[in-house]
């Protein structure tokens, strides 16, 4: 999906191999029999630090702190970003009370100094905010991924 993005957004033509999961795709890139992949940064941060992999660049929004040498897409894609992330969500009727509670805490939580260290050591970022800048992240990505599934025709297997 990172890729179809990209070639949406750059115009360059990439061929798709399809892997079930990122080892494989690792061993081959690895290996040369892929000249270039989109992945998750922690499966191959360390064989970029060993000198094994050359990181072109990164698809979060901007450059990472464990990464501070490799440029963002975005800085000659503007507007691409391509990370993954997750959030906590809750049941529908949940009172709003204890929303906000949870909110509060898991804020605290991801503000705390060692916790953010934890995140850094595995090249995730944290992005505390309301129940509100959930919803709508949500549905801004619901609605970017929507096109390029669109765009590039992509179907179920």
């Amino acid at each position: 999906m990172a890729a179809e993005l990209f070639k949406m957004m750059s115009g360059v033509d990439l061929v798709h191999v399809p892997y079930r999961g990122e080892g494989q795709m690792l061993t081959d890139l690895l290996g040369g029999q892929v000249q270039v992949a989109f992945g998750g940064i922690s499966p191959s941060i360390e064989h970029i630090r060993a000198g094994k992999l050359r990181a072109l660049a990164v698809a979060t929004a901007a450059r990472l702190e464990a990464l501070p040498d490799i440029p963002a897409v975005g800085e000659f894609v503007p507007g691409y970003e391509a990370s993954g992330w997750c959030g906590v969500v809750a049941p529908k009727n949940t009172p709003i009370a204890i929303i906000d509670k949870l909110n509060q805490e898991i804020n605290a939580g991801l503000a705390d100094p060692k916790i953010k260290a934890r995140f850094g050591d595995l090249v995730v970022a944290v992005f505390p905010g309301s129940p509100v800048d959930f919803g709508q992240h949500f549905a801004a990505e619901t609605e970017k991924w929507a096109k390029v599934i669109r765009a590039a025709n992509i179907k179920p297997e």
